[in-house]
């Protein structure tokens, strides 16, 4: 096992420690609108903010793979702490994005972390050896735990008649006004509050462009599209959350019992049966991927029409098989109480099926 394979394995082992830890203080990020402080702590002396940050400044340089199934390890415990992993673990792809002294200013830290809202709201007039940056942005997710923000920016060139300028600017979060406005109905720990940057000074090498690309002689991890890897850090936490529902549930199945009702939750028919398809949706990804991979080929072959039909047709080998593949009992409807009940951990009988 190579360094970077167990540089992966501990972030794994310390994201499921990070999990158990944002469930206990869950009530209190809620509260504070924010990451408790216990969670931030460990959340940075893991590493679980910044994955990305090479290692030739002292980072973890997770495979994508890793930094969001840790995104989604934590939001199993909490989702607002998934979130804010995943926003985090975007930010630090921008190591190869930034000129060498920037990065090294920004990432040069271990602990430190970043924020990042890429809408151009703010504006950067350029100055001596830098530029000058104000503006607003809103939605920004940890930016009360974090060091840095990533704030997209339109460069003024002092000419209307030339095409605006598009940059990103790293900024300070302590040069920074973090303006109160994030009361929402969830998410409520991500603390996204809008922040103000009034004539803040930035050196050049802390303005980049992310639409050019990493540096070229960056490893294969940063050329992932940025915008690619933050929706998959979206649907990380969204996974972790949606797991961490059916935990819940599963827990106060077997103890709840309806009024007048002398069966717990768990022995409800209608119980298993929605238990199980919302387990099949996540865990039992065989299931739902064979029957919706059914369903493409299935659409591929009606839009091949009368050809489709023909053995000559690779098309109508495909339908067969894929109609085919959906027929196996494991990946059968007819399994879904099946399995609610095994996973309810009710008597179930097997040798049935």
């Amino acid at each position: 096992m190579g360094e970077h394979d167990l540089n992966d394995e501990e972030l794994r082992r310390q994201a499921e420690l990070a999990a158990e830890l944002a469930a206990a203080w869950a009530d209190v990020t809620e509260a504070e609108r924010s990451l408790a402080p216990e969670v931030v702590r460990h959340l940075k002396a893991a590493d679980l903010l910044n994955p990305g940050v090479p290692r030739a400044l002292g980072g973890s340089e997770a495979a994508p793979r890793t930094a969001l199934e840790a995104a989604e390890t934590v939001a199993f415990g909490d989702a607002s702490a998934g979130w804010c992993v995943g926003i985090a673990a975007t930010s630090s792809l921008l190591a190869h994005y930034l000129p060498k002294d920037g990065a090294e200013e920004v990432f040069g830290d271990p602990r430190s972390s970043a924020a990042r809202v890429w809408a151009p709201t703010g504006r950067a007039r350029p100055a001596d050896d830098g530029f000058v940056v104000s503006g607003r942005w809103t939605f920004c997710s940890g930016v009360k735990h974090s060091e840095w923000f990533f704030g997209g920016v339109v460069v003024d060139s002092g000419s209307g008649s030339e095409p605006p300028v598009l940059r990103i600017a790293a900024l300070p979060t302590s040069e920074l006004t973090v303006v109160d406005t994030w009361h929402t109905s969830g998410l409520r720990g991500t603390g996204s509050h809008d922040v103000v940057a009034e004539q803040v000074f930035v050196p050049a090498d802390r303005l980049f462009s992310i639409v050019d690309g990493p540096a070229a002689d960056a490893e294969p991890l940063y050329r992932f599209p940025l915008n690619g890897f933050f929706a998959a850090a979206v649907a990380a936490a969204a996974l972790g959350n949606a797991r961490g529902a059916v935990r819940d549930l599963s827990v106060l199945a077997t103890t709840k019992k309806s009024a007048g009702s002398s069966r717990v939750l768990a022995e409800r028919s209608a119980t298993q049966e929605k238990f199980a398809r919302a387990e099949a949706a996540l865990r039992l990804a065989s299931t739902h991927a064979a029957r919706v991979a059914a369903e493409v080929a299935s659409s591929m072959y009606e839009l091949g029409g009368g050809t489709a039909i023909y053995e000559t047709s690779p098309l109508q080998r495909r339908f067969r098989d894929a109609n085919t593949a959906t027929a196996h009992f494991l990946v059968s409807p007819v399994t879904f109480e099946l399995t609610g009940r095994i996973l309810l951990g009710l008597p179930a009988r097997t040798d049935q099926w």
